[in-house]
């Protein structure tokens, strides 16, 4: 029997990982000031600057805003956890997921307002992408594993960061310094995401490490899919995988991100040291060694990806990237 429920107390010591709403960033914070006198001055600098983006960064871009708009999916599958039937129940868990969802959905607020603003895109069928993702569903794979689904969201907000991370460093590069400073803020937010995550897991393992490990191993025999993995414009039944590749090439996500993060998170929950028997200790050996098998993937895949010929996407109007 899954013990989340029984976290309640841990989820309470950690919701200080929230910012408080007083204090915590707006998109705004981040946009022109329409209410200003200069404000098309202001706007007329902001479009400038996007112009140095290149066409493949602005895809990850724009793949990166659309996952962020699912958002309602992604609070859905965690209200298994929660548990909030009232919309309003005071439980620490309910608390963490309206507040996490609250932080979540100025991502995509302010990325959505970016593109729209600097018209680098064709707003248009990106809205129709967010659309068909948020109908066509999100699924972690995890079959109703509480466990696995926290796991998940372990894996997925450390990814996020990493995204943000790597995008934010690559267009400061390119002198879009207005992009660069949106990216390091929301990775700084999945940071904090992930280590509540991460330390709720740790405790799972603390609590139940055998059904943990056997959760684990579940998600990672199956690959991490993406939380945009069902994204469609309407148009490239192909999407998905043509966005992953650009993701490879440009360096911004990669196979190699992909072993680091299992990585990380075994070293995270002292994965190795646990002593297990049975199905769990079979478990556990093919969990440590998932880092170097995709360490080892790594070149032959990356190289794949960069030998793939450019595709078009409908959402830069159909430039190639």
């Amino acid at each position: 029997m899954s013990i989340v429920a029984s976290l309640q107390d841990q989820v309470e010591e950690n919701l200080s990982l929230l910012a408080p709403v007083e204090s915590a960033w707006q998109p705004t914070d981040f946009l022109p000031d329409f209410s200003a006198e200069d404000w098309y001055d202001q706007l007329k600098a902001f479009r400038e600057a996007a112009l140095c983006v290149p066409d493949d960064l602005l895809v990850v871009l724009v793949g990166g805003m659309i996952t962020e708009e699912a958002l309602p999916n992604y609070s859905i599958s965690l209200e298994q956890i929660a548990h909030d039937p009232t919309g309003v129940t005071d439980t620490p868990w309910a608390r963490w997921l309206r507040g996490w969802t609250a932080e979540e959905n100025r991502h995509g607020d302010l990325l959505n307002a970016y593109l729209r603003l600097t018209g680098r895109v064709d707003i248009r069928v990106v809205e129709q992408t967010i659309h068909h993702l948020i109908c066509n569903g999100f699924t972690t794979g995890n079959d109703g594993n509480d466990y696995a689904g926290l796991i998940y969201a372990s894996f997925q907000e450390r990814a996020t960061r990493l995204t943000h991370g790597n995008l934010g460093r690559m267009v400061d590069r390119c002198g879009e310094e207005n992009l660069a400073k949106i990216c390091r803020k929301i990775a700084a937010d999945e940071t904090r995401h992930e280590v509540f995550y991460t330390k709720i897991v740790g405790e799972i393992f603390k609590g139940d490490p055998e059904n943990a490990m056997l959760a684990y191993r579940h998600m990672l025999r199956r690959l991490v899919a993406m939380p945009g993995a069902r994204m469609d414009d309407g148009r490239d039944p192909d999407l998905y995988e043509h966005y992953s590749h650009v993701t490879q090439r440009t360096g911004i996500y990669t196979t190699t991100d992909y072993a680091a993060i299992i990585s990380h998170l075994n070293k995270a929950w002292n994965i190795g040291s646990l002593s297990l028997t049975g199905k769990a200790a079979k478990a556990q050996d093919y969990i440590c060694n998932q880092p170097q098998r995709y360490e080892n993937l790594a070149p032959e895949l990356e190289a794949r990806s960069k030998s793939e010929p450019a595709a078009s996407f409908a959402w830069i109007r159909d430039r190639k990237a």
